[in-house]
């Protein structure tokens, strides 16, 4: 059974037990404490119809509303990110594997 995002049960279980902390900015999930810190789901590449270990991430709140709809590299590079350290190399495996890897959308920068 999926949840409210299609991620199957499976999936949903081992990303959570992966995902201990924003993949972004690393900061400790606290369910039910500040916005800031609270989980979400995130598909690093903005396509819900990709639903892979490798697309599907959690990251706090405060980072996917700063991401939304941007690719990953163009987003790793805006104000947002740089004010907090948010690099290619500071990134959880997750990430660090889709910026090297170029799974992104077509014509957008590797960092």
């Amino acid at each position: 059974m999926a949840n409210n995002w299609n991620i199957p049960a499976d999936l949903e279980r081992e990303v959570i037990e992966r995902d201990r902390v924003c993949v972004y900015c690393g900061v400790a999930f606290t369910p039910g404490g500040l916005r800031r810190s609270r989980p979400s789901w995130e598909h690093i590449i903005n396509d819900a119809r990709i639903v892979t270990r490798e697309n599907i991430a959690r990251c706090c709140m405060g980072c996917n509303a700063s991401k939304r709809a941007k690719d990953l590299a163009v987003w790793m590079q805006s104000a947002y990110c740089v004010t907090r350290g948010i690099t290619a190399g500071t990134g959880a495996p997750v990430i660090r594997a889709a910026l090297h890897s170029g799974r992104q959308r077509p014509g957008s920068p590797r960092l």
